[in-house]
Parts: C-alpha cells; sequence; structure tokens
C-alpha cells in the first residue's frame, strides 16, 4: 500500500476515540482502510493483554505513516521492451492511550 493512501485514512483517524475509530474505518470507502481496520483491532488487543487498557476508555494517542521500500519488478511488452513497476510498501505506528489515566495539569 502507498505511503500516500494510507496517510488519507490515518489522517482521519488521528486523536480519535477507539470505537469513533472502528466506525469510521467500517465505513470508509478506500480499499486502504481494511488493513489499518485491522491494525487498530491488533494494537488494541496487545494494549489490553499487555498493559491491561480499557478499550472504551483508549484513544488514538499518536499514528503515523512512514515509508517502506519499493519492491522494483520489469513488465515485459511488445518487440522486446519492459517496463518498470513499482509497488510501494509503508510502515504504520498506532498507539493507543487510555483517557482516564492521563494527568491535566
Amino acid at each position: 500500500m502507498s505511503v500516500f493512501k494510507a496517510r488519507r485514512i490515518i489522517d482521519q483517524i488521528r486523536g480519535r476515540s477507539y470505537e469513533e475509530t472502528l466506525m469510521i474505518l467500517e465505513l470508509m470507502p478506500y480499499r486502504a482502510s481494511y488493513p489499518i481496520l485491522k491494525l487498530v483491532f491488533s494494537a488494541a488487543a496487545n494494549a489490553r493483554h499487555n498493559m491491561g487498557l480499557n478499550e472504551a476508555d483508549s484513544f488514538i494517542s499518536k499514528a503515523e505513516v512512514n515509508g517502506g521500500t519499493i519492491v522494483k519488478k520489469l513488465r515485459p511488452r511488445a518487440r522486446g521492451r519492459s517496463y518498470p513497476i513499482k509497488r510501494p510498501s509503508c510502515h504504520i505506528t498506532i498507539v493507543l492511550k487510555d483517557k482516564s489515566k492521563l494527568n491535566y495539569f
């Protein structure tokens, strides 16, 4: 998935609650929203299992997309020629925090 396609979705969910994020991702028409939905599910499961976070009180505090490697291939064309194909990838980071444990000073 391209970095630009993933950023279009990540910018919509940054700073929102976990439940609101799930609703937004399920209703988005973009093809890249399904892998990000699975990633948010995984982040919530990790937070619940490893840190004891409650999903109802959690929100996405940090969400970023960085470029990954680009797989380069050659597509055969007519008369012995070839055209390059670039398949980009990206690294997505999602951090969940608990609203009830935040200290406001």
